[in-house]
């Protein structure tokens, strides 16, 4: 059967939710001809390099220059005058639709699979062909819980219409799809109430056990060492560290003089660069690897206040046999067990004791460490779910001919 996937950024292995689409693309190549439409920052980005043997198995492969960064408040500004979701509009420019629109001219194909629903919600696609979308987050609730988090009223203005556009466009790629997956059980839940006749299936969230692999000698951790790893042009992250950096490290600076706090992550915008300033906080910018630095973290910060879908940033951490302290939010769809895998914290008080605890205590934060690395091995390696996503996608499945079981889950 001939498959043709369109992802809206170029998937990696390495990285949040590009390694979901990489490794989900790669077990689709497993098993179908795939061809691949995907944004992309140029063919000499570190993305397209790390797509390597995945490249060559896929049927064709066309990469569709990403705009111009610097051009997107203005594109959200003339969405609202349009009336339009910018957070559609992101993720489908013209040239998206013209590459799928020439792929669907040259060759015949049984199936399309979308790489999350407002992609979905911005192509013209054809009805004739069964669609699979595979969902990060469910967009509209990360929209919603966004408004709710933020203080200043245009945020909120904004946020509360985005996620008034949005929700009926989301739903209604995922009624329209012959399968939606999902990352958690609790998203599947929450999916399958308000659209009961939805074919609806959860492919978690996994991590590469043996890149994320617990520090070799000459890498254990330094000091008294808090690291944050996520993508900081990604407003979730940058909301976190921001929130951190006023209610939680000055607290933590008091009661631990020595304590380090690295912000490591890609694309920091200013408000994240300025905690530079601050004493004992390093913001590394771009990073080529993230390892090196969560193998000298003596404890992993995972302060979230906003967010859906599940964490890919706690999973590599726990993977890297490494301590966490996350929000409840941070940790949620995840088969997590506070005080046994990591400690959820979810006032700045708790966060702070949590963090000291573990600087303090080195038996416990190894046996956290220890717990969280089974834990990953035994549900969240990503060639368990590749198995298990193969196993559930068979043909007739893919195509919507078969029923998902009530609660499937990968």
């Amino acid at each position: 059967m001939k498959l043709l996937a369109v992802i809206p950024y170029m998937p990696a292995p390495t990285w949040g939710g590009g390694a979901r689409s990489f490794y989900v693309l790669e077990a689709l190549a497993s098993k179908y001809s795939v061809s691949l439409i995907a944004l992309s920052r140029g063919e000499e980005s570190p993305e397209a390099a790390s797509l390597g043997p995945l490249l060559e198995r896929l049927w064709s492969v066309d990469l569709v220059p990403s705009p111009a960064s610097r051009w997107r408040r203005w594109r959200q500004a003339l969405n609202v005058v349009r009336g339009e979701s910018s957070a559609i509009a992101e993720r489908c420019p013209p040239g998206l639709q013209a590459a799928l629109d020439r792929a669907l001219a040259k060759d015949n194909y049984q199936a399309i699979y979308v790489d999350g629903a407002l992609t979905a919600a911005g192509l013209h696609l054809p009805v004739s062909l069964p669609l699979l979308i595979l969902q990060h987050n469910l967009e509209y609730e990360l929209l919603y819980r966004t408004y709710l988090a933020e203080k200043g009223w245009l945020r909120r203005w904004y946020n509360r219409r985005e996620y008034r556009l949005v929700k009926p466009r989301e739903l209604a790629c995922c009624k329209r799809a012959a399968t939606v997956l999902v990352a958690s059980e609790r998203e599947r839940q929450l999916l399958q109430e308000l659209l009961p006749q939805a074919r609806v299936g959860v492919v978690p969230n996994g991590v590469d056990l043996s890149f994320f692999a617990p520090a070799r000698m000459g890498e254990e951790e330094e000091g008294r060492r808090i690291v944050f790893t996520g993508s900081l042009d990604y407003y979730p992250n940058e909301q976190a560290v921001l929130s951190f950096a006023r209610q939680c490290w000055p607290l933590i600076r008091e009661r631990v003089p020595g304590a380090e706090w690295w912000i490591v992550g890609r694309n920091p915008p200013r408000s994240v660069q300025r905690l530079a300033r601050l004493p004992g906080v390093t913001v590394t910018g771009t990073v080529p690897d993230v390892r090196p630095y969560l193998a000298r973290a003596s404890v992993v910060v995972v302060p979230l206040l906003i967010g859906s879908g599940t964490r890919l940033k706690i999973l590599e951490a726990l993977a890297m046999r490494k301590a966490v302290v996350s929000t409840t939010l941070g940790a949620e769809g995840l088969a997590v067990a506070s005080g046994r895998h990591l400690l959820l914290a979810d006032t700045p008080e708790d966060f702070v004791s949590a963090v000291v605890l573990l600087f303090e205590d080195t038996r416990r934060r190894r046996a956290l460490a220890e717990a969280g690395r089974c834990l990953v091995e035994q549900a969240y390696s990503w060639e368990s779910c590749q198995e298990r996503l193969a196993a559930l996608l068979s043909e007739e499945e893919l195509l919507g001919r078969t029923p998902l079981s009530p609660g499937s889950c990968l």
